[in-house]
């Protein structure tokens, strides 16, 4: 297990140390989930469009259950495993960049990782065959916002990795329950099946 922490925290240290003063604004916003909002809007506009009002309201409710799912679950395994953030540890501080507003207390795993990466599975295999485009997009929305948590010092790569694992399985099998509930409600079309 201290070879993965090390290498975990090697990874850390590299990854944080490519980032530089003139681009630290850019990753503070990114990594705050209120700039996601716009995403949130156009994903909303996309699933109106491409689902109708009723659907929409299912997904609506089942985005709202998988984001409570993702944060509650990452709270569970915060607490479960105690893992120090980075920014917590007095020896990391001397070689790498914090730059975060905050610093958390535990850091395994990342729920913005997993909310992120959850939601981007979610919606982008959700609407796939209506827009092929899209969940390669959300997945690389999702990555680039697990790497932000690292670039301000806030979590491992490890963290965010396992994050964003759970956060894609948590995402499918709510795509799953999306499909189900859409055929009991009678709401179901080609893409729900």
């Amino acid at each position: 297990m201290n070879t993965l922490q090390e290498l975990d925290t090697e990874l850390f240290l590299y990854l944080n140390n490519l980032g530089s003063v003139p681009w630290d604004g850019l990753w503070l916003g990114i990594t705050n989930k209120w700039y996601s909002i716009p995403v949130y809007v156009l994903l909303l506009l996309l699933i109106i469009k491409n689902l109708g009002l009723k659907k929409t309201g299912l997904v609506l409710v089942l985005v709202a259950l998988l984001i409570t799912c993702t944060d509650q679950l990452a709270n569970v395994f915060k607490h479960g495993f105690e893992r120090p953030r980075p920014c917590q540890l007095d020896v990391l501080r001397q070689q790498a960049r914090f730059i975060a507003v905050r610093c958390g207390r535990y850091g395994y795993f990342s729920a913005h990782a997993a909310s992120s990466m959850a939601l981007a599975i979610f919606i982008g295999v959700l609407l796939r065959k209506k827009l092929r485009y899209l969940l390669p997009l959300l997945i690389l929305w999702a990555c680039t916002i697990g790497y932000s948590r690292i670039y301000v010092g806030v979590h491992y790569p490890g963290d965010v990795l396992t994050g964003m694992l759970i956060g894609g399985l948590l995402g499918y099998l709510f795509y799953l329950l999306c499909g189900l509930v859409s055929a009991k409600l009678k709401l179901n079309e080609n893409h729900l099946k």
